[in-house]
């Protein structure tokens, strides 16, 4: 059997004094070209306290520039050269065995310059935050893996903690990028489904449901954003039985600031952006027999949660939660859930190499 905690705890002393000294001592070598691969804060650190001699991006222009260092082909970096591969998000495995491949040998992950006491660098967010979160509240993330479903729940929430704690991508070695696997497990039995899409941005997701699963019954795609709603309809245009809405879901009617240019990462922001109206679901689809629910909403899920919780609690359906936009989230959704009812059982799913696209469902 699986001690969470003590996993968890080794995760953070997995790295000696003397790995850690070591690499330190690769960042400052005068004698190599440094480059760095993946663009996020700490290749941006990097690049503005050290000597880089350029990013690694296949996918760019040769002229191109980022962060005030000009973008490189993989095929053009020396051999000898230090590799900093700052990928977390999506594919730092990817990443990793493509570098070598391309017999770039002298590489650092990012978790090379993390140690549990310090660190040269600025801690990625989602380290600092799953540090905080296991620091205050261990004794409830023990809880939340006794309460998983199945073996392979637990297996994904241990790895994903880990690497959330150190970013080492030694813990996902197991999972893969399935994005259009997302949301669609054999466990949650769907059939005949009146499906709510919230967070629908072009149709992606109601499209691969589709495909999936012609027997639904209705489909309620939200999304506030105009630009991805007309790419919507455009993607979905002639299947039946898809009810577009162009406003957000949230706690209570009102409108809120959007920022609808960030493609799928479109997201509620503070003070700035589109000016969008939100809706409580509760409210929107009061007499729909609701059978499931999908929710990937950039970091406002518990919002919209709190607008659903008499359909949740009425309804009973199944439930699909994107839980990787904050630490917090891990905690804060499944104990929201399961106050309004506690008998559903609750599994866990990852679709990346990295921090990004974990969902848990609840059945």
């Amino acid at each position: 059997m699986i001690n969470f905690e003590k996993e968890v705890r080794a995760a953070l002393k997995k790295r000696s004094v003397a790995d850690f000294i070591e690499s330190n001592k690769k960042l400052v070598s005068k004698n190599k070209k440094i480059y760095v691969i993946g663009k996020n804060e700490q290749s941006s650190e990097i690049v503005g306290r050290y000597k880089v001699a350029g990013l690694i991006d296949d996918f760019s222009q040769s002229s191109e520039s980022w962060g005030g260092v000009h973008t490189v082909k993989t095929e053009d970096v020396e051999a000898s050269s230090l590799i900093i591969n700052c990928v977390t998000s999506i594919s730092p495995i990817k990443v990793k065995n493509h570098l070598k491949s391309a017999g770039l040998e002298n590489v650092l992950q990012i978790s090379d310059l993390i140690s549990e006491d310090s660190n040269p660098l600025s801690l990625p967010w989602f380290v600092a935050q799953q540090r905080d979160e296991m620091r205050l509240y261990q004794s409830w993330w023990n809880e939340l893996f006794a309460k998983m479903s199945d073996d392979l729940s637990q297996k994904t929430l241990l790895d994903i903690v880990r690497f959330r704690l150190t970013a080492d991508s030694d813990y996902m070695n197991d999972y893969e990028v399935r994005l259009n696997d997302q949301y669609f497990e054999d466990f949650m039995g769907y059939r005949n489904e009146v499906f709510i899409d919230a967070g629908g941005y072009d149709g992606d997701t109601t499209e691969e449901f589709i495909k999936r699963y012609p027997d639904y019954k209705k489909i309620y795609l939200f999304e506030p954003s105009k630009k991805n709603l007309s790419a919507a309809k455009l993607r979905l245009h002639g299947l039946r039985d898809i009810d577009f809405r162009s406003v957000g879901l949230s706690e209570e009617q009102g409108t809120i600031f959007f920022d609808a240019d960030a493609g799928s990462s479109s997201a509620v922001v503070q003070d700035s952006g589109e000016l969008i109206s939100v809706v409580a679901l509760d409210e929107e689809l009061r007499d729909e027999q609701i059978t499931f629910i999908k929710m990937d909403l950039e970091g406002w899920e518990m919002n919209a949660l709190r607008g659903a919780e008499q359909t949740i609690k009425k309804k009973k359906p199944k439930l699909a939660i994107a839980v990787y936009h904050a630490a917090k989230d891990f905690r804060e959704i499944p104990k929201y859930i399961l106050d309004i009812n506690p008998e559903y059982k609750i599994y866990l799913r990852h679709y990346t190499q990295g921090w990004s696209e974990t969902v848990m469902f609840f059945l």
